[in-house]
């Protein structure tokens, strides 16, 4: 034994005391090289930010300018002379209020139906077994397969045979329900084990009862998620309200501001008037994202942890 360390403390020895120092030298090269790597990975995804931001920061800037320098300095990010003129014509001039109280009332309700019915739709095509439940199942695939625009023509020709068109019921009633909503809310509830719910079954509890005491409690990380789409695409629908509606007091906020470019409601550009328009139209979809962010991935972690 002393003749193995002996060496390590002669001559030659200095090389082990030099080991630790190359050691230290190579684990902060590599901790700079690391630092590197993540200084550009932060460099990128700010870069990649700031491209998907600036459309929106242009929009509330130029809401703010008036309509010759919107016109003349449409990208600049700082106005020259800030105005509120824009705002105060969507509340005098244009039926803004109506628009947005058409929207908030066909968003809710839409939202509010679609988490119903498609948590439904889903529990009874993951738990029921019925003849040609894989057929209806299959056919819901094939449904999201088909580009929304191609359904429009029959949806109005539909719509106009039951009396429903220019009404709140032509234009609540087909959103109801949604092919990507049940898709979701079926591969969740395939997620839950079946056990869960035999001992409810066994003290007689219905199927309804198992379904909304029971699985659709367990089932909320799929539904926050399904009721922030719903309400995202209610909110945002356009080609729907087209077709389902024809009175201005139907409008709603994507058919208002749609007019507001067509130029049905002014002449000129109207630049800072259709931004303002567009910029107050984000903000409840942004701001409703933004509260149930954290809530959606600590429930997902819990899901997928489960």
């Amino acid at each position: 034994m002393t003749a193995a360390v002996t060496p390590a403390t002669g001559g030659k020895g200095g090389s082990s005391i030099r080991t630790p120092e190359r050691s230290y030298r190579r684990k902060k090269q590599i901790g700079g090289r690391a630092r590197a790597n993540m200084l550009l990975g932060y460099l990128i995804l700010i870069g990649l930010a700031l491209i998907y931001i600036y459309p929106f920061l242009i929009s509330i800037s130029a809401s703010l300018k008036t309509d010759a320098e919107a016109t003349q300095n449409a990208l600049s990010l700082i106005p020259e002379t800030i105005t509120y003129a824009a705002y105060e014509r969507l509340f005098g001039d244009v039926p803004f209020p109506l628009w947005a109280g058409n929207t908030l009332l066909v968003s809710v309700v839409v939202t509010i139906g679609r988490v119903f019915f498609d948590s439904l739709a889903g529990y009874a095509l993951s738990r029921l077994q019925f003849r040609g439940r894989t057929a209806v199942f299959v056919a819901f695939i094939a449904i999201l397969s088909v580009p929304g625009v191609v359904l429009l023509i029959p949806r109005f020709l539909i719509l106009q045979q039951l009396g429903l068109y220019d009404t709140y019921g032509g234009m609540i009633i087909p959103l109801l329900s949604t092919a990507a909503g049940v898709f979701i809310m079926k591969q969740f509830f395939d997620s839950i084990p079946v056990s869960i719910e035999e001992a409810a079954r066994i003290d007689g509890a219905s199927t309804f009862r198992v379904f909304w005491t029971i699985v659709l409690p367990m089932a909320r990380p799929a539904l926050v998620t399904l009721f922030i789409l719903s309400f995202q695409g209610s909110w945002n629908e356009l080609g729907h309200f087209i077709v389902s509606r024809q009175s201005p007091e139907l409008n709603t906020l994507t058919t208002g501001v749609a007019s507001l470019v067509s130029g049905q409601l002014g002449s000129g550009n109207q630049f800072p008037l259709q931004l303002a328009a567009a910029v107050l139209m984000t903000l409840p979809v942004a701001v409703l994202f933004f509260i149930f962010q954290k809530r959606i991935m600590n429930t997902t972690a819990g899901a997928e942890k489960g």
